[in-house]
């Protein structure tokens, strides 16, 4: 299509971190932009939760790419750090292991080469290897081919040398037991595809870009949390002029002459465009009345591996832990053998690792005075395991709530109040993920890239998908360069 054909209408389908950020390119390259979302708020995965004067982050609450968002504003003729202030918490994560030791990792190397010094000195070396390796990733995987689109398989060949270069075949696991020796540490550093819905043991090891972008950007947190990043970016996309529509449920996309020409409402009203931009999982896509079967995505729904599910607890406390940090990882005894039942079982086992979040310990505003605010993520079965979950979801509560008054929350069962949960069948439920899939398809080798759902859509013209589904990937950082791609794939209006 030419910049003289150049449609001058979009339809944005979905109103998380990616649909938000596709909004605010096309209005940039100007089009006029409107966007639905199913939700009574913007966000997505990344809205916010008020309960008894406690808040909470409904999901993301890692900032790494700072830069993309301030690239967003920038677009605009604003400054994103005039509106969020954006603060690194220290230590970036606390790992906790089940014999009661913890690993502290930062933005200080020498404070984090202490604590590898501490737990296992023949490892020293062998992490400023693994720390090299992953900057040399982060530096191809990221920096070169993250806002590529991959919808040609000659694209996906030519970076074959590099790829085998970087021993992409390696799971992220063994990438790792190359550098280092101690299981503990091995843990630490191998954990990393969890956060974009990964089996670490299965997980290519292109994703050690993560570690590399860690070091590149850091790790942030937005005061007044993942969801004043969101209002932010609302007020700016009102300023620039795009509509907003929201509780507006997608039940099937506007086919004319094999394009997308926009969307009808489960009320029944038509909201016409030029053009389509869906941050919808992919797999519910593809699966809409009408669509055309297109083989890719059938394949990709069909047999397609997804990511685990996930069980999130909120609570607040009627009382503060002031030696629990910002962010902690709680590891369990099993590892290989826990992730093994959660992604190839899909067995809901009694034990589990967990991820706990404090947000109070960097912005006390998320509690009422002398409070904390929580929430903990258990990694679990996506729903393709058959759990009942009005039967696990108060078993596993309960297993938790004790786990962590037992180590790091003593007195958590005297104190825990405004609890609520949320499981894979809430997620299938409010976000419409396949199978309740935290991340949708799960990172492995042969389900990244071009072979990942592609951000030009599949049997439409003018259908475009960014989000979790499509390349590059799950991760805030991954959702965000989906968008970017638009600027690859779309001319910009005359």
């Amino acid at each position: 299509m030419s910049p003289e054909q150049a449609p001058s209408r979009a339809l944005v389908i979905g109103g998380g971190f990616g649909g938000i950020a596709a909004a605010l390119r096309l209005r940039a390259r100007g089009y006029a932009v409107h966007l639905v979302d199913r939700c009574d708020q913007l966000g997505g995965r990344a809205r916010v939760f008020e309960r008894d004067g406690f808040r909470h982050d409904a999901g993301p609450t890692v900032l790494t790419a700072p830069s993309l968002f301030r690239e967003l504003f920038a677009m605009h003729g604003r400054c994103l750090d005039d509106v969020v202030e954006l603060v690194t918490p220290t230590p970036w994560y606390r790992f906790r292991f089940a014999d009661g030791d913890h690993f502290d990792y930062g933005p200080d190397e020498a404070a984090t080469e202490a604590e590898i010094a501490r737990i296992h000195p023949p490892d020293l070396a062998g992490y400023r290897e693994l720390r090299r390796w992953c900057d040399a990733i982060h530096a191809v995987g990221y920096e070169q081919l993250a806002d590529q689109p991959f919808h040609s398989f000659r694209r996906m060949l030519g970076q074959a040398p590099s790829l085998l270069k970087l021993r992409s075949h390696e799971s992220v696991w063994q990438m790792v037991c190359r550098f280092l020796e101690h299981d503990k540490l091995r843990r630490a550093f191998s954990i990393t595809p969890l956060l974009v819905g990964g089996n670490p043991f299965a997980t290519t090891s292109i994703y050690g870009l993560i570690n590399g972008l860690e070091r590149a950007e850091g790790i942030w947190f937005a005061m007044g949390g993942t969801g004043a990043l969101i209002q932010a970016l609302a007020q700016l996309m009102h300023e620039v002029g795009i509509t907003v529509e929201l509780e507006a449920h997608v039940e099937r996309l506007i086919i004319e002459n094999g394009a997308a020409r926009g969307a009808v409402l489960a009320s029944g009203e038509q909201r016409r465009a030029d053009l389509v931009v869906s941050n919808m999982d992919p797999a519910r896509l593809y699966a809409l009345p009408d669509m055309p079967r297109a083989m890719f995505p059938a394949i990709r729904r069909r047999w397609g591996e997804l990511s685990m599910g996930l069980y999130v607890l909120y609570f607040g406390t009627r009382r503060q832990y002031p030696d629990v940090a910002h962010h902690t990882v709680w590891f369990g005894e099993r590892y290989r053998e826990l992730l093994a039942d959660i992604f190839k079982r899909k067995h809901l086992a009694e034990d589990f690792s967990l991820y706990l979040h404090r947000p109070t310990a960097t912005d006390p505003s998320f509690a009422p005075a002398g409070c904390d605010s929580f929430y903990v993520l258990c990694p679990v079965p996506n729903l393709r395991g058959g759990q009942d979950w009005a039967t696990e979801g108060p078993r596993l509560r309960d297993r938790i709530v004790a786990a962590l008054e037992a180590t790091l929350l003593p007195g958590l069962a005297d104190t825990i109040t405004a609890e609520f949960a949320m499981t894979p069948e809430d997620f299938r439920r409010d976000y419409d993920a396949e199978a309740g899939a935290g991340f949708s398809l799960s990172p492995r080798f042969t389900q990244s890239a071009w072979f990942r759902y592609h951000n030009r859509g599949e049997g439409l013209a003018d259908l475009y998908v960014v989000g979790a589904g499509p390349h590059p990937g799950a991760g805030v950082p991954g959702v965000l360069n989906s968008a970017r791609t638009l600027e690859r794939l779309l001319p910009a209006r005359p």
